[in-house]
């Protein structure tokens, strides 16, 4: 198996995101790297730094006048009276998919409120880079799997589950999985995408939610109560071509193994139905019982399980890491189902 990383990746690191209302420790921050790398080291995968990509290539699930804020953003900034050091919009274009199409401003701080979705999505002077080398490691482990290779890890921070073609939010800027897919169909192969992590990959949904090329299929913690909130409820099934090829699992908190697996095996057989070629794994390890956003109780042992079942579909994969935050078990997780998976 081969590991995709780059070190540019570590040089985003803000500090803290908005609960609340109130600035909080980021758990989204460089030591998961290490955290995880334990994992890759644990099971022998060999590390390669994946080529860099541009913004043409990010541009193929993202808009142009979104690529073109992210690049502008900082230096935009600066030249507002009085700004915070991080950009955080204090308006956003609420009911932009119930209302008239919204206008973009030509404000920065209305364009901040477009653009931004959230309040965990802190734009440093770094995120753009790290963000480019996250989603190369996601182009370079899909174009390793064109090439032939039955399993590749994309070892992608920041996440990217969160991020539509022109939205940043939950600490996603580029979606990582979903350019995966999308390299990979355009590849000439038929894609599907398991996402697992315990928060509803709903940027990702977005993404595809008008085609019937890639199934999107996500088993997450139920959005009632738990981020994104307004996404990833089980009736939101795609729409016009694309109706019937986006499934919602939502669980309750608190879901251990056995409950867990119920939903994998339905998420499993529409996958089956689909009859893919390759499966994108966006995997969120956050849903382990110490993970500090508390969503499942699935524990190390229940990795290996999920990952073996998985790779009883006997498809070639691309696993993307989403979710997972420092804890103690986060490194040996990821080495679970590594090797469930069959690393």
């Amino acid at each position: 198996m081969i590991t995709l990383y780059d070190p540019v990746q570590r040089s985003h690191a803000p500090e803290t995101f908005l609960v609340a209302g109130r600035p909080q420790p980021i758990p989204e921050r460089p030591e998961r790297i290490d955290m995880l790398m334990q994992g890759v080291a644990a099971i022998g995968s060999e590390v390669r730094k994946p080529p860099a990509i541009d913004l043409a290539t990010v541009g193929l699930v993202h808009d142009a006048g979104y690529l073109d804020f992210l690049v502008n953003l900082r230096e935009r900034w600066g030249h507002v009276s009085q700004s915070s050091d991080i950009p955080l919009p204090n308006v956003y274009a609420i009911g932009r998919s119930s209302l008239p199409p919204a206008t973009l401003p030509d404000a920065v701080v209305g364009q901040a409120g477009f653009y931004l979705g959230d309040g965990a999505c802190p734009v440093t002077k770094d995120t753009l880079a790290a963000a480019l080398g996250s989603a190369a490691c996601a182009a370079e482990a899909a174009r390793l799997v064109l090439k032939g290779e039955r399993l590749t890890y994309a070892l992608c921070r920041p996440p990217g589950h969160h991020a539509a073609a022109d939205l940043a939010a939950g600490f996603c800027f580029f979606n990582n999985s979903a350019l995966a897919a999308e390299m990979l169909t355009k590849g000439g192969k038929r894609t599907a995408i398991l996402d697992i992590d315990v928060h509803h990959g709903n940027g990702t949904a977005a993404i595809f939610y008008d085609r019937a090329d890639v199934l999107t299929v996500s088993i997450h913690a139920n959005p009632k109560r738990i981020y994104p909130f307004f996404w990833g409820y089980a009736d939101e099934r795609g729409r016009g071509a694309g109706e019937g090829f986006n499934l919602n699992l939502p669980l309750e908190r608190g879901t251990e193994i056995d409950a867990y697996k119920a939903a994998l095996e339905t998420a499993l057989q529409r996958i089956a139905d689909f009859a893919p070629e390759i499966l994108v794994i966006a995997a969120g390890l956050d849903i382990a019982i110490d993970d500090p956003f508390k969503g499942f109780a699935i524990r190390t042992e229940d990795f290996t399980t999920i990952g073996v079942r998985i790779a009883q579909m006997n498809l070639p994969m691309t696993v993307i890491q989403e979710g997972g935050y420092p804890s103690p078990s986060l490194g040996v997780n990821l080495a679970a189902l590594l090797k469930g998976l069959g690393a």
